[in-house]
């Protein structure tokens, strides 16, 4: 493992911003990355001001199969019979992916309107909270106190990371959420995609240079992926 990863995890671990590059082969986008127990109202207004994208939450599998967070497109799939509009949106033509990993958005019950960063950071906090104990409970427990504390549709996007993280897909929502992992923090990361002021992507280069002002880690995909296999995370 590099010395730049280990920080970065250490980062993390301190509810420090990440900025980790997927590929030049894929979205080519850098995102702002924080575990999602670590987020507060001022990492989200950061998370709004200076990166701009959608602020979006990973769910890893685990938590995934535990409160039944399912695929937008497959609620989508299994309704179109009734709103046949939705068989003619599906995504079957991403350049870069197979299948997209957006769920559903929630709020928790506590907010208000649930755009806020007040309200924002407290959604995240709390579906962070409830991850890490769902995980020594059984299904039925985390659906029912995932929809007692939470209602949809909200502010906060969710985000299934695949099964084998890294392996089908390695998407920044596989790459955070193995950042979180090898952390050892409630798998769950939030993350924004940094946009420029052209109308497109933070350049690699900017977002670097967005990194050294800041004195925050900048990692690549491919680091994550090596770091993950090196330390037998991945199979």
């Amino acid at each position: 493992m590099t010395s730049e990863m280990a920080k970065a995890l250490d980062d993390m671990r301190n509810g420090r911003i990440v900025l980790i590059f997927d590929s030049d082969n894929r979205e080519r986008e850098t995102d702002m990355v924080v575990a999602s127990e670590m987020v507060t109202p001022v990492i989200i207004r950061t998370m709004r001001k200076d990166a701009g994208g959608l602020i979006c939450v990973t769910v890893h599998d685990d938590i995934r199969e535990r409160i039944e967070t399912p695929y937008l497109a497959d609620v989508f799939s299994r309704v179109a019979e009734n709103y046949p509009v939705l068989s003619k949106l599906i995504p079957n033509d991403i350049p870069y992916d197979s299948k997209s990993a957006f769920s559903i958005t929630i709020n928790h019950r506590k907010t208000f309107t649930g755009i806020t960063d007040k309200d924002r950071a407290l959604t995240i906090t709390e579906f962070a909270k409830l991850a890490g104990v769902s995980l020594n409970q059984d299904n039925g427990w985390a659906k029912d106190e995932f929809g007692r504390q939470f209602r949809a549709p909200g502010h906060v996007h969710l985000l299934n990371a695949r099964k084998e993280l890294l392996t089908s897909r390695i998407g920044h929502t596989e790459l955070a959420t193995a950042m979180i992992v090898m952390s050892g923090l409630t798998p769950t990361a939030t993350i924004c995609e940094m946009m420029g002021d052209d109308g497109n992507s933070l350049p690699k280069e900017e977002a670097r240079e967005y990194a050294i002002r800041h004195d925050l880690c900048y990692v690549e995909g491919d680091e994550i992926v090596r770091a993950w296999r090196n330390g037998g995370w991945f199979r």
